[in-house]
């Protein structure tokens, strides 16, 4: 049987639903890019250029969304491998 060293809460801090909230627009957006690259995938036949379409708006605003996240919190979301 696993036992933990250090007892871990059950429900997640108030630190950590701020810090969920401060990066919900970029989740969202990740979310629709990735329903736009399924329905790339799973298209029957060939894409439609709405599918084409709505996949480039959904990378534009993850990217977005990821320099409006850099601005406001200052924090990297990838780095350079040194």
């Amino acid at each position: 049987m696993w036992r933990h060293a250090v007892a871990q809460p059950d429900e997640p801090t108030s630190a950590d639903l701020d810090a969920i909230e401060v990066e919900w627009p970029l989740i969202e957006a990740e979310i629709a890019l990735v329903d736009a690259e399924i329905r790339i995938l799973c298209a029957d036949g060939a894409p439609s250029e709405l599918d084409w379409r709505r996949l480039r708006r959904a990378e534009a605003r993850v990217l977005r969304e990821a320099a409006d996240f850099i601005a406001r919190t200052g924090i990297a979301l990838w780095t350079e491998a040194a």
